[in-house]
């Protein structure tokens, strides 16, 4: 097959599905920010997926056997989680951008690649912790998850400041 300029202009018209991992961490704002600047098309469909982790819930003390704690940790992530969808819809707005907020449960890496089967994702922008590679090697890494485990490309966005700072090349 022979690719000519028709073929481009036709394919750069095309509406992609972009799936951009979202939490509350800068890295994450980078990641969006370094979409909008550098990747963004103009009819790209963009889907923020956010898997909330329930930190406060998973890490309190056995005081979880009280129900009106966990019922207060719960609308205390929700909070959060309500905080963040508006956080990133108000940069969606400012950039003039047409998308959705997907909600997903379960492990973050596991989610966002389930995330990007059922969207027809094109491709996946992650931020990176920048971690090394022994808390990578531990801790598991979601940007590592993703590259490892997507159909799709995957758009691993690292802060250059970061990682001098941290002293990762």
């Amino acid at each position: 097959m022979v690719y000519n300029d028709e073929m481009a202009d036709s394919t750069a018209a095309a509406q992609r599905t972009v799936i951009i991992a979202i939490d509350d961490s800068e890295f994450s704002m980078y990641a969006f920010d370094f979409y909008v600047e550098h990747i963004h098309r103009e009819k790209d469909n963009i889907v923020l997926v956010h898997v909330p982790e329930f930190h406060s819930i998973v890490q309190a003390p056995a005081l979880l056997t009280d129900p009106n704690v966990v019922s207060e940790l719960i609308k205390e992530e929700e909070a959060g989680i309500k905080k963040l969808i508006n956080k990133f819809s108000d940069k969606m707005k400012a950039a003039k951008l047409g998308g959705k907020v997907k909600q997903m449960v379960g492990k973050v890496g596991e989610a966002i690649i389930e995330a990007s089967k059922e969207e027809h994702a094109d491709f996946i922008v992650v931020g990176t912790r920048g971690m090394g590679t022994i808390r990578r090697t531990f801790l598991g890494s979601i940007s590592d998850y993703c590259l490892h485990h997507s159909n799709v490309p995957v758009f691993v966005c690292c802060h250059r400041d970061h990682h001098q700072k941290h002293h990762h090349h």
